[in-house]
């Protein structure tokens, strides 16, 4: 059986891992091998929906376990991921459709009407911030194992648009082992084990939040906290669970300006990171 590089480093170990993956900030935790049959139902789903190897896969929708679950679905069907920015305007929206010509658009039911003119055409699928919608109703039942396509290190993975400072948005192209090495490097320099606890409060279209946190985390094995969004009660309550946070300079500036901070609740943190520096 040929190899699929990144799905086999990232994500089928998961389907021998019953124990805690991903916990919730309701408290709820999904195992490995829940996560990997989310990811093996909606890749069965999506090849239904006609998404094959090569095929841009856009996907604007809140962070949630099935979000996260999607770009392993795209992986396995060596299908070309595509996070956009939540907040993008349907005109923004309707640019990196053209663009990137992608064979599926996934977006939050709610938002569905408004993009109605700019996806014309197009198959649409919707989740919304509970992993709930079309793409849920039609991976449900679909099985829990899925054969993913040989996939190499130069083969596209991802496309990942610029922030457009200097002119119209680009598609970064990103490689299997374009995001393989980088996920490598990062464990071996940051000394992520299998024992670690990702405090996870990124959004996932970004790449810190899904390239650099996820794949990390993902590769070694670890836990992670995987909170909706940047909420400070929410980060404060889960920060003596965790070993490691990931954030941005006001996540931090914001905690330690909360008067609930006190620094016995970070004392057994081993790292903190911001951007892609470690602060500790």
């Amino acid at each position: 059986m040929m190899a699929n590089v990144l799905f086999d480093a990232l994500f089928a170990p998961l389907a021998a891992r019953p124990g805690p993956l991903l916990i919730l900030s309701d408290g709820h935790m999904v195992s490995g091998t829940a996560f990997f049959a989310m990811v093996a139902r909606q890749a069965h789903a999506l090849r239904e929906a006609g998404v094959g190897v090569g095929d841009r896969v856009a996907v604007q929708v809140a962070k949630s376990p099935a979000a996260l679950a999607t770009y392993g679905a795209c992986m396995a069907l060596g299908a070309i991921y595509l996070p956009l920015n939540t907040g993008y305007t349907p005109a923004e929206v309707g640019y990196f459709i053209n663009d990137a010509d992608p064979a599926v658009f996934i977006c939050d039911p709610a938002k569905a009407d408004a993009l109605a003119s700019v996806t014309a055409g197009l198959r649409v699928m919707t989740m919304d911030a509970d992993g709930a919608g079309s793409l849920a109703e039609a991976a449900a039942g679909m099985p829990a194992r899925f054969v993913a396509v040989a996939r190499g290190a130069d083969d596209l993975a991802a496309l990942l648009y610029t922030s457009g400072t200097t002119g119209r948005s680009k598609g970064a192209m990103l490689s299997h082992g374009n995001l393989l090495s980088n996920a490598l490097v990062l464990v071996q320099a940051w000394r992520f084990t299998d024992r670690d606890v990702l405090l996870h409060a990124l959004p996932m279209f970004h790449t810190h939040g899904l390239f650099v946190a996820s794949n990390v985390s993902l590769l070694s094995g670890g836990q992670m906290i995987f909170l909706p969004g940047f909420d400070v009660d929410a980060v404060l309550r889960f920060l003596p669970k965790a070993s490691v946070m990931m954030g941005v300079p006001t996540f931090y500036t914001r905690l330690l300006d909360d008067a609930q901070f006190d620094r016995g609740l970070v004392a057994h943190m081993r790292l903190f990171v911001s951007g892609s520096a470690p602060l500790l």
